[in-house]
């Protein structure tokens, strides 16, 4: 999968439909510097976004994904490329949802996760089914008070809240001698086969927590709940 064809496919679309980054932006919740750094091939939407985008310029999926419009006929050869195509997006982290999306023998469904937060825009999914869950985060965008400050060290967690206790879900790696919105641009998380199932989320019980270490070693951490966007029924 070519994220710069992917991006400038994105930036056609948008221009062929009189949109400005701004527009597009409002239309689908994120900020414009999100929708600049899709165009720019530097990262993705959300799988959940790429299938609204879909369906709201009547534009097939697997175009999007291959970032050219291709041909109206099927054939067995499409058919091989596509799944050749969906084999590569596994290796970046998000074949999980595209599967769940084309394969019609499965039962999983999408709940969108945003922050609950005014310093930060994020964005994310969970694709879940009655035995279990997978949780996918991107797109973490702080848009706080102007911070340029170089930090020793920064890390981020996702965690689970029970009551007073909080389980660690996943980390990112820490690094060192580095502005809070650098290191965001690269941090998402990818949790499969996650054992508790959606209807056992409340809302905000997942958070995620960044730690930033400024050059007095004084730490300062950002908790941030995540919502989702209705309640998981089944």
């Amino acid at each position: 999968m070519d994220q710069g064809k992917i991006g400038k496919f994105i930036k056609d679309i948008r221009k062929k439909n009189n949109l400005t980054q701004k527009d597009l932006a409002n239309k689908y919740g994120v900020t414009y510097q999100a929708v600049s750094k899709w165009e720019n091939g530097k990262n993705l939407p959300d799988i959940s976004l790429i299938k609204q985008m879909s369906q709201d310029f009547n534009i097939s999926l697997d175009d999007i994904l291959n970032g050219y419009i291709t041909k109206k006929e099927t054939t067995k050869k499409n058919y091989k490329k596509i799944y050749l195509i969906l084999l590569s997006l596994l290796v970046l982290g998000i074949i999980i949802y595209i599967i769940i999306l084309l394969n019609q023998n499965n039962d999983f469904k999408f709940k969108t996760l945003t922050s609950n937060c005014n310093n930060f825009n994020i964005y994310g999914s969970i694709a879940y089914n009655q035995n279990k869950s997978s949780i996918y985060i991107s797109n973490i965008n702080y848009c706080g008070a102007s911070d340029s400050t170089n930090y020793k060290k920064v890390n981020c967690s996702l965690y689970e809240s029970h009551g007073d206790t909080s389980i660690k879900i996943s980390s990112c790696d820490a690094k060192e001698n580095i502005n809070l919105e650098t290191y965001l641009e690269d941090v998402k998380f990818k949790v499969d086969n996650y054992s508790r199932v959606c209807k056992e989320f409340s809302n905000e019980s997942l958070y995620l927590e960044i730690e930033a270490i400024d050059e007095f070693d004084k730490t300062i951490t950002y908790k941030i709940p995540l919502s989702l966007d209705d309640t998981c029924k089944d």
